[in-house]
């Protein structure tokens, strides 16, 4: 019998944290790679929100709620989208 997919008692917010980080970075991180898709402006977004929420997800799974794989994967995916926009925005603009 497969598990029952309803939540329990002990399912928090707190356990969305890491699977959303993991979601704006990765479309932050596809916005950096193929820049001339609309997905460019909404990186830098889409980037600080990952980092943000990672972060979070982070110390919440510290603390015993929530992965933490998918909560750094999530912080490092956005770290990198926000970076690589704000340098491809300062490349582009310097010359």
């Amino acid at each position: 019998m497969p598990e029952p997919t309803m939540p329990t008692r002990t399912d928090t917010p707190a356990d969305a944290l890491g699977p959303t980080a993991l979601v704006l970075g990765a479309l932050s991180t596809v916005g950096v790679c193929a820049p001339a898709l609309f997905l460019f402006p909404w990186a830098v977004i889409a980037g600080a929100l990952a980092v943000t929420l990672g972060a979070t997800g982070i110390r919440y799974a510290l603390q015993g709620t929530g992965r933490l794989c998918t909560a750094v994967a999530g912080t490092v995916l956005g770290a990198v989208g926000f970076v690589g926009t704000g340098a491809l925005i300062w490349v582009l603009g310097v010359s």
